[in-house]
C-alpha cells in the first residue's frame, strides 16, 4: 500500500463526526430486529451508532407482527423511528415476513417526501430495496447499498421446484444488478463477498465495508478451562451446515470430553437432535435456542473454541464476536470466513463440508499447549480490531457525504476509492 492511499485512508475514516453537519438517513432493511440474523443486526447497530453521533435516522422495513405503522424504538440504546411496513409471513421460511412491492413504493413515497432524507442506504435488492430505490431516483436522492443476500440461499426457502431453481437464481442476479445500479455506492462485509456480487452481477467499483463490531462490549477469560467446549452461534438452519459439526463431534476422541453447544433457533433444530441421537452424542451436545444478549456475551466466554461450519457467510457477525472474546475460531474455507480466519494464528480452515477434517482441526486446537493457545486467542482479538464499528461508521459518513473513501476491509486486498 503506498503512502497516499495510507493517507487517504486516514482522512477519510478519522472524520470527526461533530465537526460537520448532521446527516439524515433512511435506512431501507427487508429484515431489522428483533428478527435474528447478520443483516437485521448489522443495520441496526449501523443505525444506533449513527443516531448517537447526532445523525437523523429513520428505519424502513416489514413489521415483525401483524401490526403495523410508525413509531419510536429503541435499538442499541438509542430512540428512531421506525416506519413498519404491512407485512405478510413467508411460509417456507420459520419466521420471515415480506411487504408487497407495490405497499414499498406507496410508503417509499410517503416516507421520503415527509422525512426528505439526505441518503437513502437500503440493506439488500429484495422488496424494500428495489421499491425504494425506484422512488429515492425520481426525488435525486443519493442512494447507498449494501448487499447481505445470496440467491442461492433465498431459493432453499421457497416452494421454487428444483428444475428451476437455477433460472430463478439468474433472474434474481439480475434484479440485483438493476436495483444496485441506482445506487451511487455499492458495499458489502468483505472483499470476497464484493467480488462474488460484482461476478454475478456485473457490476465494478462494489466497497468491501465491515459490519464493524464493539469489542468493548465482549469479555475474553484467559483462565484455564476445565472442560472443552465447542461453541456455535448463529442460526439453526442448513446452509450453516451444523450437520457436519455434529458428525465432526462423533468423530472426536472421546477423552477430549468436547461438549458442544448451539445458540439460535432455526427449522433445522429437530432434524439436528434426531442426527445427534442418531450419531449417539446427544449427550455432549446441548440446542440452547435464542438467548439475551448478556446471556450470549457470559456463553462466549466460557466456550473454549468457535466453530463455523457455514459455507455461505458474506462476513459472520458470530465469528467477530468470537473472536471479539478471545476465542480461537474452526471454520470453513469458504466464503468471507478466510478473511477471519487466518490458518494457523488464530484458529484453522477446514475442508467445506468435510467431518473428519473438521473433527481433525478441533482436535488439533484442543491439543494445543496453554502458551500456544492463549497466542491464538491474542491473534483473534489483534485481527478483531481491524473491524471497529467506529471505524465502519466514519466510512459510512463519507459515502453518506459524497466523500471518497477507501476499501476498509484489511485482509491483504488493495485498497481503492469511490467518490
Amino acid at each position: 500500500m503506498s503512502d497516499s492511499t495510507d493517507v487517504q485512508s486516514n482522512s477519510a475514516s478519522e472524520v470527526a463526526p461533530q465537526a460537520q453537519k448532521p446527516i439524515r438517513v433512511l435506512i431501507a432493511a427487508d429484515t431489522f430486529a428483533p428478527d435474528v440474523n447478520g443483516a437485521a443486526k448489522f443495520a441496526e447497530r449501523l443505525a444506533a451508532g449513527l443516531v448517537s453521533r447526532g445523525h437523523e435516522v429513520q428505519i424502513m422495513a416489514p413489521s415483525p407482527t401483524r401490526k403495523f405503522g410508525t413509531w419510536t424504538e429503541m435499538h442499541e440504546g438509542q430512540p428512531m423511528t421506525v416506519h413498519r411496513l404491512h407485512s405478510w409471513r413467508w411460509y417456507p421460511h420459520e419466521w420471515l415476513r415480506f411487504a408487497l412491492p407495490w405497499i414499498v413504493r406507496r410508503e417509499s413515497r410517503q416516507i421520503l417526501d415527509s422525512f426528505r432524507p439526505d441518503v437513502v442506504h437500503f440493506q439488500s435488492h429484495i422488496n424494500m430495496g428495489r421499491g425504494v430505490t425506484i422512488e429515492a431516483k425520481k426525488r435525486g436522492i443519493r442512494i447507498i447499498g449494501t448487499n447481505h443476500v445470496m440467491p442461492e440461499n433465498m431459493v432453499k426457502f421457497s416452494l421454487i421446484p428444483v428444475g428451476f431453481q437455477d433460472r430463478v437464481i439468474k433472474a434474481a442476479w439480475r434484479a440485483a444488478h438493476r436495483t444496485f445500479g441506482r445506487a451511487a455506492a455499492v458495499t458489502t462485509p468483505t472483499r470476497r463477498a464484493a467480488q462474488f456480487l460484482e461476478k454475478y452481477t456485473g457490476l465494478t467499483g462494489v466497497l468491501a465495508i465491515s459490519c464493524g463490531i464493539d469489542a468493548d462490549n465482549y469479555s475474553p477469560n484467559f483462565e484455564p478451562r476445565t472442560e472443552n467446549r465447542i461453541l456455535f452461534v448463529g442460526r439453526v438452519t442448513s446452509e450453516k451446515q451444523i450437520d457436519v459439526l455434529l458428525q465432526a463431534a462423533a468423530l472426536l476422541d472421546p477423552t477430549l470430553r468436547a461438549q458442544i453447544e448451539i445458540v439460535g433457533g432455526g427449522d433445522q433444530r429437530r432434524t439436528l437432535e434426531h442426527l445427534a441421537a442418531t450419531l449417539g452424542i446427544s449427550a455432549n451436545v446441548t440446542f440452547t435456542g435464542y438467548v439475551t444478549d448478556e446471556e450470549l456475551r457470559a456463553t462466549y466466554s466460557r466456550a473454549t473454541l468457535f466453530a463455523m461450519p457455514s459455507i455461505a457467510e458474506l462476513q459472520s457477525i458470530a465469528t467477530m464476536e468470537a473472536m471479539a472474546s478471545g476465542l480461537p475460531v474452526v471454520a470453513a474455507d469458504a466464503m468471507a470466513l478466510p478473511h477471519l480466519v487466518h490458518d494457523q494464528e488464530n484458529g484453522y480452515l477446514f475442508r467445506p463440508g468435510d467431518a473428519q477434517d473438521l473433527a481433525d482441526k478441533i482436535t488439533r486446537l484442543l491439543s494445543l499447549s496453554p502458551d500456544k493457545l492463549e497466542a491464538f486467542k491474542r491473534e483473534s482479538l489483534r485481527l478483531i480490531e481491524a473491524h471497529d464499528i467506529r471505524r465502519t461508521l466514519n466510512t459510512f459518513e463519507c459515502l453518506y457525504r459524497g466523500e471518497p473513501v477507501t476499501d476498509t476491509v484489511t485482509n491483504g486486498a488493495s485498497t481503492r476509492a469511490t467518490d
